[in-house]
């Protein structure tokens, strides 16, 4: 063995950037946990310095969990596509099966085909019957 290494192995590790010990882990050494500060600003369903939630949670509105709240539902989703020579926009009509944040997979009932469409190219959608739709909580003091 190197004597070199020998002291290598017997020495204990020293951080060589301390300042950065809140951002980062480095072996053999206690993580500190910091609680969240406060900031002061309104977030719906979250407890306020008191303690108690201002206003029960519900899911904030994007398309997405619109699109999730009607999961099973027939509807016709309008898709435009830039710079194709082919087809510029096209209409896909099928049942909504799943929705996520960059997709949405919509099948053909008749066909049994299913499509996985980029949200990127959504549009609009159209449905022929109701949609479920949860408005989300207006902070304290405004009124719709």
């Amino acid at each position: 063995m190197y004597q070199g290494t020998a002291n290598l192995l017997q020495t204990s590790y020293q951080n060589p950037y301390p300042q950065y010990d809140q951002y980062y882990s480095y072996p053999y050494q206690q993580q500190q946990v910091v609680p969240p500060q406060p900031s002061g600003s309104y977030i719906p369903g979250v407890p306020g310095p008191g303690g108690t939630a201002a206003t029960p949670f519900f899911e904030q509105t994007y398309i997405e969990n619109i699109l999730r709240m009607n999961l099973g539902k027939v509807g016709t989703f309008y898709m435009t596509y830039e710079n194709n020579s082919q087809w510029n926009a096209k209409v896909f009509k099928g049942v909504l099966e799943a929705a996520g944040r960059d997709f949405i997979i919509i099948s053909d009932p008749s066909t049994g085909k299913r499509f996985l469409l980029r949200m990127i190219n959504f549009d609009y959608a159209t449905f022929d019957e109701e949609l479920n739709y949860v408005a989300p909580p207006l902070p304290p003091g405004v009124m719709r």
